[in-house]
């Protein structure tokens, strides 16, 4: 019978790798990225070579070289895919990644550009040099067979604002600014639109002051009989009343389930097809959704437009629906696939609407014409329709109800 010992089942003796650093090395970052490697095969496809000329009117003609922006915008780039939004971070990242290096055409002996001044190459460039620079790219994926065109889909996200609430200050009345102006005009008649600023004057009118208030009073009032409550009077910060002065364009925002924070509000298109994003923007965290979807749709079938494709069928979450965006999509023949608002009630229990004469007849045979056109907080157009005092007084039906109003989206 033969034994076995696992002790003695070597292939040779111990190894240990001893480092040394070494003067010269004969050593090229493209032997060492694999072929497969998905920088090697971006660099490869991605030409952005435009942006020479793009961007030939944003520097002079004297002083030192500053950073390439093809390379500038590469490392943009590499951030968003590794989902970096430090300077620091990323110029750190990019130092101990040779795929990332090949990338952005730096060797791995060569210092990369100072954190700094990839910020400060930020703040150089115009919004208009992004947008075209998303176009252009846009078009390559169209090219590349990567846009299907007919249908996307839309959602939104709310982006962290880089600000505290913490910081947040009261807004000046906008009566007291007036007042200011009127003893100031007579002596500097052109400096007026020089001290004017939306996202410093108080915005609530006495109504929502009033109410505001109301509010305030009741969380006080409220706030001992809630569990593990302090002492410190509650306060209730509103983007009417209140602002951040490092970032005025910050809004407060709430997202069910979390904190309310200052946030922005990003809206993305994406085709269906691949994935690719179609169109981006950003606007104030305080609007809904509904809002901007009219803008979204423009945007995008002008865009898909030039690259010879339409836009058949949109998709979009309940936060989107409403009736005037509905229209807006019919009108433009764009089939909008949005699911009805929950609290929506195309039907009043009791009143069938008569599209003959635009009007809601009652059990009691009395119609509820259409008398002014409204609009509700987001801004969308209802149709409203109410009977006069005189129908109603004499009712069976409702006979301590002199009025009845019904609102209609369009």
């Amino acid at each position: 019978m033969i034994s076995f010992n696992p002790f003695f089942v070597t292939s040779g003796m111990q190894g240990r790798k001893n480092y040394s650093e070494k003067l010269f090395v004969s050593f090229q970052l493209s032997d060492r990225v694999p072929k497969e490697n998905f920088y090697r095969r971006l660099r490869e496809t991605l030409d952005l070579q435009f942006l020479y000329k793009d961007t030939r009117e944003l520097y002079g003609k004297t002083g030192n070289p500053s950073i390439d922006p093809v390379v500038f915008f590469k490392l943009m780039l590499t951030g968003y895919l590794e989902n970096i939004t430090s300077d620091r971070r990323l110029m750190e990242h990019c130092s101990m990644r040779m795929d990332v290096l090949y990338f952005i055409g730096y060797d791995i002996d060569e210092p990369l550009p100072w954190h700094s001044t990839v910020s400060r190459t930020r703040q150089l460039y115009p919004a208009t040099l992004f947008e075209s620079l998303f176009d252009k790219v846009f078009t390559m994926c169209v090219e590349n067979g990567m846009v299907a065109g007919h249908t996307h889909a839309i959602d939104s996200a709310p982006i962290k604002a880089n600000a505290s609430i913490e910081n947040l200050e009261l807004k000046v009345p906008a009566q007291s600014i007036t007042a200011h102006f009127t003893g100031v005009d007579h002596y500097n008649p052109d400096m007026r639109a020089n001290y004017q600023d939306d996202n410093t004057v108080m915005t609530a009118s006495p109504s929502q002051l009033k109410r505001l208030a109301k509010y305030q009073d009741n969380l006080n009032a409220d706030r001992p009989n809630r569990p593990k409550a302090s002492n410190e009077k509650a306060q209730l910060l509103s983007n009417k009343t209140h602002y951040n002065p490092h970032d005025p364009d910050a809004r407060i925002s709430i997202k069910p389930g979390k904190a309310r924070k200052l946030n922005y509000h990003c809206s993305m298109s994406v085709d269906v097809a691949k994935g690719v994003i179609s169109h981006i923007q950003a606007d104030f965290a305080d609007g809904r959704d509904s809002q901007y979807l009219p803008r979204i749709a423009s945007v995008l079938k002008d865009r898909l437009k030039r690259n010879c494709l339409s836009l058949t069928d949109l998709m979009a979450d309940t936060g989107y629906s409403n009736g005037y965006n509905y229209q807006f999509l019919e009108k433009r023949k764009i089939a909008g696939w949005i699911p009805v608002f929950g609290k929506f009630k195309p039907l009043v229990d009791g009143f069938d609407y008569n599209k003959e004469t635009d009007s809601y007849p009652c059990p009691n045979r009395k119609g509820l014409p259409f008398r002014s056109l409204e609009y509700s907080t987001d801004g969308k157009p209802l149709k409203a329709y109410w009977t006069t005092r005189s129908d109603c007084v004499s009712c069976p039906l409702n006979r301590n109800v002199f009025q009845r109003l019904v609102l209609r989206e369009l």
